[in-house]
């Protein structure tokens, strides 16, 4: 294990030695490129064992997290002086790789050129003879080493000021877990709130009908003693349907909570029987398999969808919606499109925030793109395993 990291760290070295020409240039570029390299450095670091944290999410293009990166005062706390460490050591690794690298090559390959009459000349040693040139091996060998040692310690340099820049109180980091405070709490209250509007459903629309129907049946009882066969037969009907569409509404109540679709046949097949039931006309496109995703994130993709299009029923003013639903062993991307009147906002509506707190609790994302008068776009995107 210790001879895998100490291999990354010289890679890293070398990456970072060949990209010195970039970094130079990457100045010109600033203030986008210093959270882009820093940001890069922290992944470096993190492939090469260190505890850190990259800040970008992973389902956020690099465009969007610099330009909300730019917005925040750390940047320049943290990323810059990251930033301007990395520039300096690249020059560094630059340096001793090429001459420590170089020169222990020729002094290696000495005996070789002495053949072809080359003398190989290292800093102030010059062969004059054979012997010196295979005297020259050993050293070779050594002066690789030492490189090699030179360059895992500016790796290990590279660390130390990336955490002392980070500090123990790094500010992204506090952000970042008040966010999550934040989600956390939102989800609770969405939960809340689902519950008690399975509660609201059941009391008044199947206990209700159970109610009635419990009544029906006690008058029957009471017409059958007095055997009055049309009046029993009324009755029989008449709770016969009470319960008939007691069962329905028992039935849309649990298919809110859990559709049975979605565990027993698949995301995809649970979206097909949720437009087949919609009252609007839906398009539907689905690619790829969802056999990799796991019951956490089908759930919350498939309840993201079913709000899109009770919405789109209710307040975009049209008749049919678009969905494109895309499947891999990675993850899982939908999008949701309307032609109605747009300006819809995950603020204004309890529904779709509790559903963007639902799909970061997995790991996943929901944006709304929805100018006034431009239709409505929801696009929800989620790994195909949750973080935790």
């Amino acid at each position: 294990m210790a001879q895998i990291r100490v291999a990354r760290r010289l890679l890293t070295e070398f990456v970072a030695a060949a990209a010195f020409p970039i970094l130079l240039v990457s100045v010109l570029a600033a203030p986008v490129s210093v959270p882009v390299v820093a940001e890069l450095d922290r992944s470096r670091a993190q492939w090469c064992g260190v505890q850190t944290v990259p800040l970008r999410p992973v389902d956020r293009s690099w465009a969007r997290w610099v330009a909300g990166r730019l917005r925040t005062r750390s940047v320049w706390r943290t990323d810059l002086p990251v930033f301007a460490t990395a520039t300096l050591l690249s020059a560094l690794s630059l340096l001793v790789g090429f001459l420590g690298f170089f020169g222990a090559l020729a002094l290696v390959l000495s005996p070789v050129l002495w053949g072809f009459g080359i003398a190989a000349k290292v800093g102030p040693f010059t062969p004059a003879a054979l012997w010196e040139t295979l005297v020259a091996v050993p050293s070779g060998i050594v002066l690789g080493a030492l490189t090699g040692g030179v360059l895992a310690s500016v790796s290990l340099l590279r660390d130390l000021l990336l955490r002392a820049f980070s500090g123990r109180r790094n500010p992204d980091l506090l952000a970042k877990l008040e966010e999550l405070r934040a989600s956390r709490a939102s989800l609770t209250v969405a939960f809340e709130n689902e519950r008690r509007r399975i509660e609201r459903d059941l009391h008044d629309g199947a206990q209700q009908e159970l109610v009635a129907l419990v009544m029906r049946l006690g008058i029957l009882e009471a017409a059958a003693s007095a055997i009055d066969e049309e009046r029993i037969v009324q009755l029989a009907r008449q709770a016969q349907g009470q319960a008939e569409r007691a069962l329905e509404r028992l039935r849309d109540t649990v298919r809110d909570i859990h559709p049975g679709e979605l565990s027993d046949l698949g995301l995809i097949a649970a979206v097909r029987e949720l437009v087949a039931r919609s009252p609007l006309r839906v398009e539907l496109t689905s690619t790829g398999t969802d056999a990799r995703l796991s019951s956490p994130i089908a759930a919350a993709v498939y309840f993201t969808v079913s709000e899109a299009l009770t919405n789109i029923a209710k307040h975009a003013g049209v008749d049919s919606a678009r969905i494109e639903l895309r499947c891999s062993d990675s993850g899982v991307r939908v999008l949701v499109r309307d032609d109605g009147a747009g300006g819809a906002r995950i603020s204004t509506g309890s529904g779709l925030s509790g559903l963007r707190e639902r799909m970061r609790s997995v790991g996943g994302n929901l944006e709304i793109i929805s100018p006034p008068g431009g239709g409505t776009e929801v696009v929800a995107s989620a790994p195909a395993e949750p973080p935790w």
